[in-house]
């Protein structure tokens, strides 16, 4: 074989696992078979999440139940466009981007206080401890535990003031995606005991 086909063969078979790595996962609601699916040279998302638990005290259920609510693993997540007049696409409700779903203020001064400068939302290993941090900031903030899915969800969807000011008691859609946040994350605890 050819030094110059060895090359594109090479090649064309990094751009496929790279382009593995920013697609879905298939089975998102297991969280071994998304571990499974994602973890490998180029990434290794069990890793990303170890560490964003060591590094905030956030158990990895609670950081992966965060994710597959907000964005279902899709790197590129965005909220839709509204429609003008009912059929042309138009603008997008909130700057809300990648696997946490992060706006740009919140991103912005997580890279500030994290000192991860050069950040992504479409970096599985950004996002997931971004979520962390966000995550621990609401403990320190509104003295919500940090194994507490619920409480943390609420104050992830509401911001740190929107909670403390009660916003969510009013709004019973966005309490029952954090109750299904919850369930989802007690889900991901008992498969991980499972497969780790």
């Amino acid at each position: 074989m050819s030094a110059s086909r060895l090359s594109q063969i090479v090649g064309i078979s990094g751009l496929l696992a790279l382009s593995a790595c920013a697609s879905q996962p298939r089975e998102i609601n297991n969280v071994c078979a998304v571990f499974d699916q994602r973890d490998g040279w180029v990434t290794n998302w069990r890793s990303d999440a170890t560490k964003a638990e060591r590094r905030y005290g956030v158990p990895v259920p609670i950081l992966m139940a965060t994710l597959r609510k907000e964005s279902g693993f899709r790197s590129n997540a965005r909220p839709a466009r509204s429609k003008l007049f009912g059929v042309i696409p138009w603008k997008r409700p909130s700057s809300a981007y990648g696997y946490s779903q992060a706006l740009d203020g919140t991103w912005d001064q997580y890279r500030r206080e994290s000192g991860n400068f050069t950040a992504r939302r479409t970096s599985f290993g950004d996002a997931v401890d971004f979520v962390g941090w966000y995550h621990a900031r609401s403990a320190r903030t509104n003295g919500v535990a940090l194994n507490d899915a619920y409480g943390l969800y609420l104050n992830y969807y509401f911001g740190w003031a929107g909670y403390a000011r009660g916003e969510w008691r009013s709004n019973a859609a966005m309490q029952r995606y954090a109750r299904e946040t919850a369930t989802m994350a007690e889900r991901y605890a008992a498969q991980l005991r499972q497969c780790s």
